[in-house]
C-alpha cells in the first residue's frame, strides 16, 4: 500500500507539473504574457504587448497588434510610435509591400518626426531586399536606387544616410552588371551592334562602377569584330588611360597589337569625346 501511495503522489506531481506548464505556456501563446481583450488594454500595454511579439518572433503578430493602436487609440502618442513598428515588423517578417504601406503612410501623416528617416530607409528597404539576382528583371533595383537616393538627399544628416550609400552604390552596380550580362550575350551570338549599346551603357552611365574596365575591354572586341578600328583604339586608350594595370587593358592590348594597331586616340566618335574629358581630369 505505501509503494501505491508513493507512485500516486509522484503520478500526481508529474500531472500538476503538466498543468502548470500548459498554463505558462497559455500566458506566452500570443508572443507576450497579456491575454486580455485589445480592447481592454492601454495603448502603452498594447504597444508593449507588439514590442514582446517581435522579440518573440511573431512579427506578423506584432504588427497586427501595433496597427490596432492606430484603431484604438488614434490620436495617442502611442499611434505614431505604433505605426513605425508596425513598418519595422512587416519588414521583419519580409513582408515587404505592407511594410512599405505602413512606412509611406508614416511619411505621410509625420514627415517632420524624428523617426521620419527612418521611415523612409524602410521603406528603401522594403525593395532593396527584394533585389534578386542579376538574371532576373531589375524593377526592384530602379524603385531601390530612387528609394535609396531620396534618404541620402532628403535625410542626409541622419544615421541611414551612409548606409543608404553604401546600398545605393550596390544596387547602382547590380544594374550596370545586368546591362554586361546582356551585352556579353549578344557579344557571343555576334549581335555587335546590339552588344556595343549595352557596353556603351555601361561606360556613359555606370562609369563609377567596377564593371567600366571590363566594358571598355568588351567595345574593343565589338568594334574590331565590326571593322570600326578607331572606335577600338579609342576605347582601348581609355581603358590604358584609368585601368592600364587591369587586365582588362592587357587583353585589349593584345587585341589591338594583334591588328598592328595601337591603344590611342582616333578619329571623331563618342568614345573620343569622352578621352578628351579623361584627359582633362573631367571624367571617372
Amino acid at each position: 500500500m505505501r509503494t501505491a501511495k508513493v507512485t500516486s503522489s509522484k503520478t500526481n506531481k508529474r500531472v500538476l507539473g503538466a498543468v502548470a506548464a500548459l498554463i505558462l505556456l497559455a500566458a506566452c501563446g500570443g508572443g507576450g504574457g497579456d491575454n486580455r481583450p485589445l480592447d481592454d488594454l492601454t495603448a502603452q500595454q498594447i504597444f508593449n504587448l507588439g514590442e514582446q511579439q517581435v522579440e518573440a518572433g511573431n512579427p506578423d503578430r506584432a504588427a497586427v497588434t501595433f496597427g490596432e493602436i492606430e484603431r484604438l487609440y488614434p490620436y495617442s502618442e502611442f499611434a505614431q510610435r505604433a505605426l513605425i513598428m508596425q513598418a519595422f515588423a512587416y519588414h521583419k517578417d519580409r513582408d515587404y509591400p505592407n511594410s512599405r504601406a505602413s512606412a509611406q503612410r508614416f511619411l505621410d501623416f509625420y514627415p517632420a518626426e524624428q523617426d521620419a528617416p527612418y521611415a523612409a530607409y524602410l521603406l528603401a528597404l522594403s525593395y532593396y531586399d527584394q533585389i534578386s539576382d542579376i538574371g532576373r528583371d531589375q524593377g526592384l533595383t530602379f524603385q531601390a536606387l530612387q528609394s535609396l537616393r531620396a534618404v541620402i538627399e532628403n535625410y542626409p544628416d541622419s544615421e541611414y544616410a551612409a548606409a543608404s550609400v553604401a546600398k545605393f552604390d550596390l544596387a547602382f552596380d547590380q544594374l550596370a552588371a545586368k546591362e554586361m550580362e546582356i551585352g556579353r550575350y549578344y557579344l557571343k551570338r555576334g549581335h555587335f551592334p546590339a552588344a556595343v549599346n549595352r557596353f556603351r551603357t555601361v561606360v556613359e552611365d555606370f562609369q563609377t562602377t567596377t564593371h567600366t574596365p571590363e566594358a571598355l575591354h568588351r567595345l574593343v572586341e565589338a568594334y574590331l569584330s565590326l571593322g570600326l578600328t578607331q572606335e577600338a583604339q579609342t576605347a582601348g586608350a581609355i581603358l590604358g588611360y584609368n585601368y592600364q594595370s587591369s587586365e582588362w587593358y592587357e587583353a585589349s592590348f593584345a587585341l589591338l597589337n594583334g591588328r598592328g594597331l595601337a591603344a590611342e586616340p582616333a578619329g571623331d566618335n563618342w568614345l573620343a569625346s569622352i578621352y578628351r574629358q579623361v584627359v582633362r581630369g573631367e571624367w571617372l
